[in-house]
């Protein structure tokens, strides 16, 4: 583009300004602790909307929960509410336009990850997150995944994958 004058103007955007994923992108962040892990979870849960399916990646410990309660203030959702369903496998936070349901498979073999009717789950009409979803054989493919590594001292990265 070019001003009157013939001199160079400012570049055309062609990005949308209002910080949501593209299909297929990626974006990755380095979190410093529990609290801006839950604040990424937080800018993630916003741009959620009813039928989304986020698999969420980690080892024991890495803060798939604190993304998750982050997910939950996100949607309008309490995030005092969030806690880790490792015994009640699946918990519903309801926000003001849609329900959270919160799945961790990490206790459960394949027989029981079958078993809970997952399938019915993320095709319903709330947001569903499934943690430790790499033992879920049965996942769909139009999903958000969140990869979070321990990177030593409080620290993780983030990665946030959208759907293709």
């Amino acid at each position: 583009m070019t001003e009157a004058g013939g001199r160079p103007g400012p570049p055309k955007r062609d990005e949308r300004d209002d910080g949501r994923l593209e299909a297929g992108e990626i974006r990755t962040a380095i979190s410093a602790g529990e609290t801006e892990t839950a604040t990424a979870g937080e800018a993630l849960g916003r741009e959620l909307k009813p039928g989304d399916v986020v698999l969420l990646y980690g080892d024991l410990g890495a803060g798939k929960t604190a993304f998750v309660r982050g997910m939950a203030r996100g949607i309008g959702a309490n995030p005092d509410e969030v806690t880790s369903p490792t015994f009640t496998i699946i918990q519903e936070y309801a926000g003001p336009s849609a329900t959270l349901y919160h799945v961790d498979l990490y206790r459960l073999d394949s027989v029981e990850i079958e078993d809970l009717g997952l399938d019915d789950l993320v095709s319903g009409d709330g947001i569903v997150a499934i943690e430790w979803a790499e033992r879920w054989t049965g996942r769909p493919d139009d999903v958000t995944e969140v990869w979070i590594t321990d990177l030593a001292e409080d620290r993780r990265s983030i990665e946030v994958r959208s759907p293709p």
